[in-house]
């Protein structure tokens, strides 16, 4: 169960000002917790601390980096019932799901922990014309300096863990402002990182309110910005960021493409697990799926089945595959729009009712293209089918969206494969499975409306460090 009430940590420290942030069970309804708020004075206090630990956080030697990493994958390890229970509370999420994002979280961890070690360089030939000749040059990476981080409600944990622990890897303090409706992971996350000998000013984690995190985005003493969350709000934050570089990990409408010759029963289960998986909120969740027309019957009639027999309920339940959304509000929207789309013709293959915060796992077929549970981010358990001849016009219809984040193509076609990773105007191409599958590892992120950059511990520290060139002439 969760204590009766968190801090927030200023300055690696726990302070506990007020309990103004009540947080609710997400499947209940009543409050589970509440969490101490930060007022823009404790912002402020902390954007100052971090700015004092750049330079000690720097010069923190590799090894001494990787051990503080591997210090909290150990932890995690000790609390991982502890952090999916409260994730199962706090986010509505099925519990043996929670437990997978415990095992990310600590996957996320270890692979920064490795990565630590490996920030390297490049000697660069300079001798590329007589002018040049006697020169020597190279580069390496340093720490950019203090980073913002502010982090989503779908994935409490891990997300919050791809900007938190590159961070750490690459030697740069930070301020990390989690979701008011989720802050208890990132919370308990601080706790294991107070138990370090990270500088003081190496980290905090405040949750405020929206409306007093404007320094999280426009104080220039921040050198990064990096958000995940919905695409209105990560443009506004870019546009207001001033001078430091903008991280935006946003929004999809994810497609998956089931041509002629594929596993059908195989397809099914995946796009299934794809589409559904926490109530489809994932930037990355099956939103529209394209089938040939050899085989949309078939998969037409399995899906609906498979999708019917889906488990709704209470997220502490073992058995529980679909929770709450995170909101009756976010379940109100989306369900308009499956209404707005069945006035319009569509047709209810599964699913379409709502109780509360509790939204059916729906399939929608014959659905208008200009319908919002088309063009829209839909971040809950609602999908499309339809039906195509041409696998060219399936890719010109995935790119037919303002998003473009990852996609799915089930063949096992070589040269459509190669088209697909050649056409599609996505950041990742999934072969033989759904576009919902992640390693944390791997670069990550968007194109168009679903962001700028990637991240992947990897590809995260690269943009929290800088080059430095060092060029050496030889007088002879």
């Amino acid at each position: 169960m969760l204590q009766a009430s968190y801090p927030y940590y200023l300055a690696n420290e726990a302070q506990a000002p007020n309990q103004d942030l009540a947080v609710t069970d997400k499947f209940s309804g009543e409050v589970a917790t509440r969490v101490a708020m930060a007022d823009a004075a404790a912002i402020d206090q902390a954007i100052a601390a971090a700015d004092a630990a750049a330079e000690p956080m720097r010069k923190i030697p590799a090894y001494k980096r990787q051990e503080i990493l591997y210090y909290c994958v150990k932890r995690f390890e000790e609390r991982a019932e502890e952090l999916a229970v409260a994730l199962c509370i706090e986010a509505g999420k099925p519990i043996k799901d929670a437990r997978g994002e415990v095992t990310r979280l600590i996957d996320t961890f270890r692979i920064a922990a490795e990565e630590a070690t490996r920030i390297g360089g490049e000697v660069v030939p300079m001798d590329i014309s007589p002018r040049a000749e006697g020169y020597t040059g190279m580069w390496k990476r340093v720490p950019i300096g203090p980073c913002s981080f502010i982090s989503p409600f779908n994935f409490p944990l891990n997300l919050a863990a791809h900007k938190v622990a590159p961070a750490i890897a690459a030697g740069c303090p930070f301020i990390l402002k989690p979701a008011s409706l989720t802050p208890i992971g990132a919370i308990i996350i601080g706790e294991i990182l107070a138990e370090t000998d990270l500088p003081k000013g190496a980290f905090s984690i405040l949750p405020c309110h929206r409306d007093g995190a404007d320094l999280f985005t426009t104080d220039d003493r921040l050198k990064l910005l990096s958000f995940t969350g919905s695409p209105d709000v990560g443009w506004q934050l870019k546009a207001k960021a001033g001078k430091k570089p903008v991280v935006l990990e946003l929004g999809g409408n994810a497609a998956c493409v089931v041509d002629e010759g594929t596993d059908i029963d195989d397809a099914v289960a995946r796009i299934v697990f794809g589409a559904y998986y926490q109530s489809g909120q994932s930037c990355i969740s099956v939103q529209r799926i394209m089938v040939h027309e050899a085989h949309y019957d078939e998969v037409r009639e399995k899906l609906a089945k498979a999708v019917n027999g889906l488990v709704h309920g209470d997220p502490k339940d073992e058995n529980t595959f679909i929770g709450p959304m995170i909101s009756e509000k976010e379940a109100t929207r989306l369900h308009n729009w499956v209404l707005e789309a069945k006035e319009s013709g569509a047709t209810v293959l599964a699913g379409g009712e709502r109780e509360g915060a509790m939204l059916q796992a729906t399939l929608l077929a014959d659905v208008d293209a200009d319908q919002n549970v088309c063009t829209q981010e839909a971040f809950g358990p609602v999908a499309i089918l339809s039906k195509f001849s041409d696998f060219d016009a399936a890719l010109e219809e995935v790119n037919n969206s303002d998003f473009g984040l990852q996609a799915g193509i089930f063949t096992r076609d070589i040269y459509k494969i190669q088209k697909a990773w050649d056409e599609l105007e996505v950041g990742g191409v999934v072969i033989g499975d759904v576009p919902s599958w992640r390693v944390d590892h791997m670069p990550y992120g968007g194109v168009k409306d679903s962001g700028l950059g990637r991240e992947g511990v990897r590809y995260a520290i690269e943009d929290m460090t800088e080059l430095r060139l060092l060029v050496v002439r030889d007088p002879k």
